[in-house]
């Protein structure tokens, strides 16, 4: 009996270690987004954020995200005000937290006011000259800065920003758990067209469509990464990796089978509206609206209605999986049946989201 209660003891206490363990010690070393080390002294507790997009990141890892903000910039709450809306509900105290930027330019003076001890910014901002200021400024004035990128390479780099995130902000496990489950996904796209070696349709991604000017084409890079995941053509690869603008010449060259337009709620830049607190009906009348332009309306794709809509800010969000599995879902119905964006939004709001997400973030002009 002694020596069982010895073994239990040990077992226990053996336990008990390896959760201290799992703990992050500080001060903490990391390598962030740029290559830059980076040493946080303390778990921080009140954290800028350069882009208020990066508050998507944090709530899918902290049951509290509003709680660690010092300040944030305003891009999102502007452009996406339906995520802001649902954010506000569950945490009031959000209308609180200090306005340091607009997403594009960093206020120093209220950066300095707040007395921050970690600003996180988006790899976008910290690579402009504008960014590489507000690092040095920030930096300076004792408060490190981590980078994060869920723009460029969205699909080998967001799991690893996210266990970035984790382990900056002391939640380990649940940002391991959310990167395990997008890679298990973006995974399972790759077996799948891997099976299936044939090339997939050609592709036309139109960014904010607007019937009185045409038409501004995604390369190879962001969310056009996405058509190639699926073994997909795009139109535009010739193009910049951040595409560029095309004349109707050029679409009716190419004559793509699949048409894909990216825009934001409230028709923002475009006259489609889609994304967070969008009716579908609603999303699936504008994008009908904006593909009835002559530009677009005699190509192969818009009549025979392989025509569809994206939310454009997954480019800045890890939300980005669901983009994969609507473009798998859409491009290649033949290999890609199984695939259900659908339920992965609601594992993703049952299992991750401290407010969970809902409206038309992605549409077709036929429904189902």
């Amino acid at each position: 009996m002694t020596r069982l209660l010895a073994f239990f003891t040990a077992a226990f206490l053996l336990a008990a270690s390896l959760a201290a363990r799992a703990e992050v010690q500080y001060p903490l070393t990391v390598t962030d987004a740029l290559g830059r080390e980076v040493t946080i002294p303390a778990e921080p507790k009140a954290i800028l954020l350069g882009s208020g997009f990066n508050l998507v990141a944090i709530s899918l890892i902290h049951p509290d995200p509003v709680s660690i903000l010092a300040g944030w910039a305003s891009d999102m709450k502007g452009d996406n005000p339906e995520i802001f809306a649902r954010f506000k509900e569950k945490f009031p105290k959000i209308e609180d937290v200090a306005i340091i930027g607009d997403g594009i330019t960093v206020s120093f003076e209220a950066a300095l006011s707040l007395k921050a001890d970690l600003a996180i910014l988006a790899n976008w901002q910290a690579e402009t000259e504008l960014g590489k200021q507000a690092i040095g400024y920030l930096e300076q004035t004792g408060v490190p800065v981590v980078v994060v990128d869920f723009n460029s390479d969205a699909l080998n780099n967001t799991a690893g920003n996210m266990r970035l995130l984790g382990k900056v902000l002391n939640r380990e496990e649940q940002a391991n758990a959310f990167a395990d489950f997008y890679e298990a996904r973006v995974k399972r796209i790759r077996d799948l067209v891997a099976e299936h070696p044939e090339p997939g349709p050609t592709v036309l991604m139109d960014a904010f469509p607007n019937p009185e000017k045409c038409c501004y084409a995604y390369g190879t890079g962001g969310l056009g990464a996405f058509i190639a995941i699926t073994g997909s053509r795009n139109i535009a690869e010739s193009l910049p990796p951040q595409g560029g603008l095309v004349n109707s010449e050029f679409i009716v060259a190419a004559n793509p089978d699949v048409y894909i337009a990216t825009a934001s709620p409230g028709g923002t830049y475009s006259t489609f509206s889609v994304g967070p607190g969008v009716d579908p009906e609603e999303a699936r009348a504008t994008l009908k609206r904006a593909v009835s332009a002559p530009i677009l309306a005699d190509i192969k794709a818009v009549k025979e209605e392989r025509v569809h809509g994206l939310w454009n800010f997954f480019n800045a969000v890890p939300l980005n999986i669901l983009a994969a599995e609507a473009f798998a879902h859409w491009l290649r119905p033949d290999i890609f049946a199984d695939i259900d964006p659908d339920a992965t939004l609601k594992e993703i709001n049952e299992r991750f989201a401290a407010v969970p997400f809902d409206g038309a973030y992605w549409i077709s002009l036929k429904a189902n």
